[in-house]
């Protein structure tokens, strides 16, 4: 009995011998999360494949945090053992305590590192603890730096980002068009960000040279305020038909908060675009499902600021199937236009961004009444209206063309102290990475779940009963389930006892 057991002891240690050491080759992970949060994206596998240098980490994570900081380290770590396996030992790793010696601790300062401090307690006692959760790559002599982690799907968003960015020598150029009172860089800083992944970012003002170089890979033109000169006018024609890749988000309408007021507005890209066949309306588009805005309302004594739904800021989530609007889950346009197709068969119109089944159309001029307008569902009497589209053909020259256009020109723009919805960004991002033939980041870029707004079928008096119905199962059933278990349970036990009390049990 006893060299039984010493043979089953040494088979079963020899069996997790065996594991563990598969285990270190073979790395298999379950994931059972809606947005497969803990699957590598396809984009990520390719750049890893991808790799001809190594790429060294070093991770600079402080020991003894509390659980959910500990987790993120945990999180990284095992991605990248995946990183490690995937790309057959091109990424290496180690990590590094930066708490522990004043040396180390300043090194991560230097590489960029930015410390967190956060509250931790001990010994019943509240604290501050300085808490470094970053990292530097380093491919050869180039270097880029994570300078906070976080966990979940931004995490591999990071880290995939800046090894592209190491293994990208020479980066092709995009342009954003200037002098017409577009806004700046800086006030695209979150796209420009973005694009900079795979892009040299350079502006491009036609006034010094009225032919657009061939090296850019696309050109994009945002919000222009002011006139386009003709001869501007011409040189997008001229790029479109030497087969270039544009894109165009326009405002036809402006609205302005401060006075009430929308108006009209007129820069000669409206007329330009309808030679293409494309109408962007001098119309607001209105939407049932919309952001709100602030007012100030008087109660008595005080002033109190209220949320009101303000239609003329709709929020989109109808989106066709286009590598463009991939992942996208929701985008804010603020004071949009529609788009209507006035061309010919010799140019494919493909719209990708619609509004909700609640829609509808307000001319300009017109006063915005936020504080008494009660909206009704006839002021909606229409439904998927197109906002954004993409144009594809020969545009006048012997090679195709793209064009992809927007009814709204501020949704990009994010400077300047205005907030910004990340899928307002991506949209941009995924729409200038799709002209340019590279589309390799649109998976990874709107990964991961945004929002999660209430469905239509729910909002409104009427549906009341589905969403009181919703609410009493999500409480009660959980607790009704668990009754029903103890039943159960409660059962089987007596009979159990019953069967043990019977004489012909033993």
């Amino acid at each position: 009995m006893k060299q039984y057991n010493t043979t089953t002891i040494v088979l079963v240690g020899g069996i997790l011998l065996l594991l563990n050491l598969l285990s270190r080759q073979l790395f298999v992970r379950f994931d059972l999360t809606e947005d497969k949060q803990y699957t590598l994206s396809k984009a990520t596998k390719d750049i890893l494949k991808g790799l001809d240098d190594p790429v060294t980490v070093r991770a600079y994570f402080s020991e003894g945090l509390p659980p959910e900081y500990q987790e993120v380290r945990r999180d990284f770590q095992d991605m990248l053992v995946e990183y490690a396996n995937l790309s057959k030992g091109m990424v290496e790793y180690e990590f590094i305590n930066p708490n522990e010696r004043p040396e180390k601790e300043q090194e991560a300062l230097q590489a960029g590192i930015r410390p967190l401090i956060i509250a931790v307690r001990e010994k019943d006692q509240s604290k501050q603890q300085k808490a470094f959760m970053g990292a530097v790559l380093e491919m050869g002599e180039r270097s880029e730096v994570i300078p906070v982690l976080v966990s979940g799907t931004g995490m591999e968003y990071a880290l995939s980002t800046s090894i592209k960015k190491l293994s990208v020598t020479d980066k092709p150029s995009v342009a954003i068009l200037q002098g017409h009172g577009e806004p700046g860089l800086g006030e695209l800083g979150q796209v420009v960000e973005g694009l900079s992944v795979l892009y040299n970012v350079e502006t491009l003002d036609l006034s010094s040279d009225t032919r657009i170089p061939e090296r850019f890979k696309a050109v994009a033109v945002v919000a222009p305020t002011d006139s386009l000169p003709e001869s501007h006018l011409q040189a997008l024609d001229d790029y479109l038909a030497r087969g270039g890749r544009l894109f165009v988000a326009i405002n036809r309408v402006q609205g302005d908060l401060q006075t009430a007021m929308g108006n009209e507005q007129t820069t000669g890209l409206e007329g330009w675009l309808r030679q293409k066949g494309i109408e962007v309306e001098p119309a607001f588009l209105i939407d049932a499902v919309c952001a709100p805005v602030t007012v100030q309302q008087r109660q008595g004594f005080f002033t109190i600021n209220t949320q009101v739904s303000f239609p003329f800021l709709p929020i989109l989530s109808n989106f066709a199937e286009h590598p463009i609007t991939k992942g996208l889950e929701q985008v804010i346009l603020p004071f949009a236009s529609p788009l209507k197709w006035m061309g010919d068969s010799s140019l494919t119109f493909t719209p990708i961004a619609f509004s909700s089944e609640k829609a509808g159309t307000v001319k300009a001029p017109t006063f915005f009444d936020v504080t008494n307008k009660r909206w009704t569902d006839a002021d909606f009497p229409l439904s998927n209206l197109p906002v954004g589209a993409v144009v594809e053909g020969n545009f006048g020259g012997e090679l195709p063309g793209r064009l992809v256009v927007f009814g709204d020109g501020d949704f990009p723009v994010t400077g300047q102290g205005r907030g910004a919805n990340p899928d307002n960004v991506n949209l941009m991002v995924n729409s200038m990475d799709w002209l340019s033939d590279d589309t390799g980041l649109i998976e990874l870029r709107t990964k991961g779940v945004a929002s999660r707004p209430i469905d239509e079928a729910f909002l409104g008096d009427e549906n009341a009963g589905k969403r009181n119905l919703i609410k009493i199962l999500n409480f009660g059933l959980p607790i009704l389930l668990v009754i029903v278990l103890g039943i159960v349970r409660y059962q089987r036990q007596r009979r159990i006892r019953l069967q043990r009390m019977q004489i012909s049990y033993a």
